[in-house]
């Protein structure tokens, strides 16, 4: 400061007390303080929680914690979420054979000719893209599918549904027996 400037005690006005100094003198009391509160208010409200009854009905209530004792593995939650979502990680060559195994079940499915057809062009395209890419892992051995042939062998097994569903609805509904005489002579 200048000589001709006043000190802040000759002017009258508080003096502005340093940042670091308020946290010296209160911060870290005060910090204490509110976590040691904040221990007691959470197990407080945790308390107040099962009396009320909400932890009764969580999933997996009374049972073993899964993975307790084992030792931690950086990617436990790329292996659960493998698990749960049932994510086939297949190289493509056998991904295809899956596929080709499960394609039937995946027609019959469909009702129309035309998405039929779709279907089996979308495969028959996957198949021949998987074998030019040179890639390792197991060979393509998946052959492509002859649309025409598949599609009358679907139109057949569509078919025979048809046919199987009616045979079970007339089952299912009660033979027309014989009326009585007293619903004979109502029924005139």
């Amino acid at each position: 400061m200048s000589d001709l400037e006043p000190s802040p005690e000759e002017s009258g006005v508080e003096p502005v007390r340093r940042e670091a100094a308020r946290d010296d003198r209160t911060g870290r009391s005060a910090a204490a303080a509110r976590i040691a509160q904040q221990s007691t208010w959470v197990d407080l409200q945790v308390r107040q929680a099962m009396e009320r009854g909400e932890f009764d009905d969580l999933p997996g209530r009374g049972k073993p914690i899964e993975d307790l004792g084992v030792e931690h593995d950086p990617d436990w939650w790329v292996k659960k979420l493998v698990e749960r979502e049932n994510i086939a990680l297949l190289p493509p060559a056998i991904a295809l054979r899956k596929e080709d195994a499960e394609l039937d079940d995946r027609l019959d499915a469909i009702t129309a000719e035309s998405e039929v057809r779709r279907e089996l062009d979308d495969f028959n395209r996957r198949v021949v893209e998987i074998r030019r890419q040179l890639q390792g892992g197991p060979p393509v051995v998946t052959p492509t599918r002859d649309v025409d042939a598949e599609v009358a062998a679907w139109r057949e097994r569509r078919t025979a549904r048809v046919e199987a569903q009616r045979a079970a609805v007339a089952a299912t509904r009660p033979a027309p027996g014989k009326r009585s005489w007293w619903r004979r002579r109502r029924g005139r």
